[in-house]
């Protein structure tokens, strides 16, 4: 049974059970969510976690899902043992305050033991062992009269095997596992009624979890650890929520050995294979955890573009990036130099792209964005490899084996380049690298990045607030800042720094709830209304922002001027139009430029971010390179041109599915709803929004591109200008090509030539002055050469230049061991200072080397003096300091060791 036939089951068999109602069968949300505790989703529960919360009022009382899902924990364990992925897909039934345990128990024994004639997945019941927590006689009571099973094949486990919490307060409970028990060949025998608490360790493989029942009963407190909190009581609604790994039903069904073996996984193993010319044994040997890491990364790197990320230096990027690269990187230990994505993603593509038709409609994107990544690690292992010659060099300079961890870290963080490559590198040069000293920089860094996690994990307590304001009204709050700037409501709650407060008086920051408000919330790229609110009772309060904290509430934040603000007191809500307008005409602006950038450089120059703003706008999108300047000049006109168009400016209601086939763009990592909010402008642009918009295109004046730039691997962004703010920007372009036109004598159109010619002749100028400052250099050569002192045998020039930077420096030391006699040692060191700074070179010829002479030992003998460094090799060295005072001292120092070594 393939992996697609699976999911569906799973799914039918919950929209169409009979037993407790049929559930309602919810998508899988995108990878990425807003969740301050998470960089994506990682367990199916996660797109209803506002439910189980109660931040929000479910929309049905039951539910199914098959969840794409995302784990970065254990990343460097992928592929070193079988069980560890990123990617994974997480089948769920929940319910919310509905059914409960006994409902769940059977829905889920049926499933697994049903026969496959009859839609079911047709496991032996032989082969299956529950699981319940020690604590829950009344789960081990629900699981024999369900099943009919005996007592004794019922396992019972401790808290950290069946006790499920969310690791911060709210809701827990115990949970219910079913086991697959794969025969001897995977583990010892076993008794089932002497197990527990804690699922010993050597039956993992044997005794393989397939589904977790999760029984939300209690609310928790104090939550220190998965195994250490305190129950506050009962919850008022218990909920289920389970999960079961689709990729374990997958190989059981198929018969195969582990995750990396299904359908779905397998053939990039085997695309792999072809490509490196070695063989996967599904064994633990170095190339099988390669293949294993190449098929995981792949597919877990095109699904996280797919969902709109983008690889980058920090956050979901930097995850990205890193999954990329290590793909890369595995293909190259296997042998493979050349580009391998090309190859590989397009098979995971195929697989995976009969559930996920995203990937087929967005390849250009995502292809576009992996290869480009691909390209730029390959640039990034020859500069690397280029900063760890010069490690090594300096290790071996000092007669050391052992590369330190710190430079393994730098390597491995600031350059990209992979530990298992700096490993191999360093054995082919015969030197190992001090592993310990690198474990523990990553653990340290590993650590800062958990405490922040850990600091944010109180956002959760910072919605109770919210939730107390929006559970008194019973209703969410009314926008109606779509069809005015002025309207009356009434004062529905009050948070301040302490939580929701009964009264706020003059000079307070509070934020304040009405029914209904016309100014927006911030969201999708657009920031929010400012304005005043009078009330009733006179008082008067300043909004300086708006925000939405959870779904169906706004709040205002806002200083209280004058008056005492009390709930229940009408309001009277007036937002700053001029803003708001200004803010839609940059919003509408943004529409406009998107499309005409998708049409200029193709679908995948999709939108990546944008801030609307009064009077101007930035817009990310993706592209693999800069913009050429023809293109922003075919844009600008043709949104230009638009406005000239005067087209109107409208919006409609209608279902997601509707606004798809309209021709509609969603944006990624954007939340919408079933029925979503189309804006159009003319028969032009059509996107999914919910912000405000300028009535018509003519109503945005002119819009001017100000440049565009990069902002990250495969991520452009455009700044520009929209209506009055862009007038007043080509006036004073104006007035400055007027000044230019007057001070050169020369016609507009004639700037550009003119402004080149004086550039060049600049050029050409600073060129010729620089031929004679060197020849004035180079002149001193001969005399420095005939002075040079017989230190011992050695022809000896040690000299100070002051002013001289590294570059004259280096020029001079080899022009004078040039002119030194060629049948004598010869040694020349000069030392330069300029702008604060040190430069040291040392050249040796043949026969001083001969003489036992280093340019190397030299350099550093000259360190010390001037608080600096360096190296190079025999013949030729040079370094840098800080500290000029001691210069001649150096001197001195290069005259002594030379001595010494005669």
């Amino acid at each position: 049974m393939d992996t697609a036939e699976i999911r569906r089951r799973f799914l039918a068999h919950f929209e169409q059970n009979t037993t407790v109602g049929g559930h309602a069968a919810v998508p899988s949300a995108s990878l990425l969510l807003d969740d301050p505790n998470l960089l994506f989703v990682n367990a199916g529960m996660v797109p209803f976690k506002p439910y189980f919360l109660g931040q929000e009022t479910p929309p049905y009382p039951r539910a199914t899902s098959v969840q794409k899902c995302v784990r970065t924990p254990d990343i460097e364990d992928v592929g070193k043992t079988t069980r560890h992925g990123t990617f994974f897909e997480m089948c769920g039934n929940f319910s919310f305050g509905d059914y409960f345990k006994e409902g769940a128990i059977e829905l889920a024994w049926d499933l697994v033991t049903k026969p496959l004639a009859d839609g079911g997945w047709g496991l032996e019941e032989s082969r299956l062992y529950p699981s319940v927590y020690a604590d829950d006689p009344e789960a081990m009571a629900l699981w024999k009269k369900v099943t009919g099973l005996p007592e004794e094949r019922i396992l019972r486990l401790g808290k950290r095997e069946n006790y499920w919490s969310m690791g911060v307060p709210g809701p827990g409970g115990p949970c219910s596992e079913i086991l697959y028990d794969r025969g001897s060949s995977y583990g010892p025998d076993f008794d089932p009624a002497s197990l527990g608490p804690d699922m010993p360790v050597d039956l993992e493989d044997r005794l393989l979890e397939i589904w977790n029942l999760v029984f939300m009963q209690e609310e928790l407190s104090a939550v220190r650890s998965k195994e250490d909190f305190d129950v506050v009581g009962p919850l008022p609604k218990k909920n289920i929520d389970t999960g079961m790994g689709l990729e374990r039903v997958a190989f059981l069904l198929q018969g195969r050995e582990n995750m990396y073996d299904i359908d779905v996984m397998f053939p990039v193993i085997e695309k792999a294979q072809e490509l490196s010319g070695r063989r996967y044994e599904a064994g633990n040997h170095d190339d099988d955890v390669r293949f294993r890491v190449v098929a995981d990364h792949v597919r877990s790197s095109m699904m996280l573009i797919g969902d709109g990320v983008t690889p980058g230096n920090e956050g979901r990027g930097y995850v990205l990036r890193r999954l990329l690269r290590r793909a890369v990187r595995s293909m190259r230990l296997l042998g493979c130099e050349d580009r391998v994505l090309p190859e590989l993603m397009p098979v995971s593509r195929d697989k995976m792209g009969e559930t996920y038709d995203n990937l087929h409609r967005d390849w250009d994107r995502i292809s576009t964005v992996a290869y480009a990544e691909e390209d730029a690690f390959r640039q990034t292992l020859r500069s690397g490899t280029q900063i760890f010659d010069l490690a090594t060099t300096e290790v071996k300079n000092t007669g050391g084996t052992v590369l330190p961890g710190e430079r393994a870290f730098a390597l491995h963080d600031t350059y990209g380049f992979p530990i298992d490559l700096t490993l191999e590198m360093a054995a082919e040069q015969g030197l190992q690298v001090d592993e310990d000293g690198f474990r523990r920089l990553m653990q340290e860094q590993r650590d800062r990045a958990k405490a922040d996690a850990k600091a944010k994990k109180g956002a959760h307590r910072d919605a109770a607030a919210y939730r107390e304001v929006a559970d008194a009204m019973g209703a969410a709050v009314q926008f109606t800042g779509y069809d005015t700037v002025v309207d009356e409501g009434t004062v529905r709650g009050i948070v301040a720094a302490g939580g929701v407060v009964d009264a706020a008086g003059e000079g307070d920051e509070i934020e304040l709830v009405l029914d209904r408000t016309p100014f927006y919330a911030e969201g999708g790229g657009q920031l929010a209304d400012q304005g005043v609110i009078e009330l009733a009772n006179g008082a008067v309060l300043e909004v300086r922002d708006v925000q939405s904290p959870i779904t169906g509430l706004v709040v205002h934040r806002a200083k209280v001027l004058s008056g005492e603000v009390t709930p229940g007191v009408a309001a009277l809500s007036k937002v700053d139009t001029e803003r708001r307008l200004a803010i839609s005409r940059s919003h509408t602006a943004t529409h406009m430029v998107h499309k005409a950038f998708r049409d200029a450089l193709g679908e995948t120059a999709t939108q990546a971010g944008s801030e609307n703003s009064p009077g101007r706008f930035r817009f990310d999108f993706s592209a693999t390179g800069a913009v050429p300047g023809s293109v922003m000049e075919d844009v600008e006109a043709t949104v230009n041109a638009v406005i000239l168009e005067d087209l109107a400016v409208h919006a409609e209601i209608m279902s997601q599915r509707e606004a798809v086939a309209s021709g509609a763009m969603a944006l990624f990592g954007e939340k919408y709803g079933d029925r979503v909010r189309v804006v159009s402008v003319g028969d032009w642009a059509r996107e999914l929004c919910g912000g405000t918009h300028a009535g018509s295109s003519g109503r945005l004046g002119v819009i001017k591109l100000l440049g565009e730039a990069s902002i990250g691997s495969g991520v452009r962004r455009v700044e520009a200008l929209v209506g009055t703010d862009a007038y007043r920007f080509l006036a004073r372009e104006h007035v400055l090509v007027a000044q230019l036109s007057e001070a050169l004598k020369a016609r507009p159109e004639e700037l550009p030539e003119r402004v080149n010619d004086l550039v060049e002749r600049l050029r050409a100028a600073e060129k010729e002055i620089e031929k004679h400052r060197v020849g004035r250099l180079l002149a001193a050569g001969g005399e420095l050469a005939a002075g040079a002192a017989d230190v011992g045998g050695v022809r000896l020039v040690a000299h100070r230049v002051d002013g001289a930077a590294a570059g004259d420096v280096r020029t001079l030391a080899l022009d004078v061991r040039g002119r030194l006699p060629g049948d004598q040692p010869g040694a020349v060191v000069v030392i330069g200072a300029a702008d604060g700074k040190v430069s040291v070179v040392a050249a040796l010829n043949d026969l001083a080397q001969e003489r036992g002479l280093s340019a190397n030992d030299l350099v550093r003998a000259v360190a010390p003096f001037v608080e600096g460094r360096g190296g190079g090799k025999a013949d030729v060295a040079q370094g840098g300091g800080s500290d000029a005072s001691r210069i001649d001292e150096a001197l001195a120092a290069v005259t002594a060791a030379v001595s010494g070594s005669a």
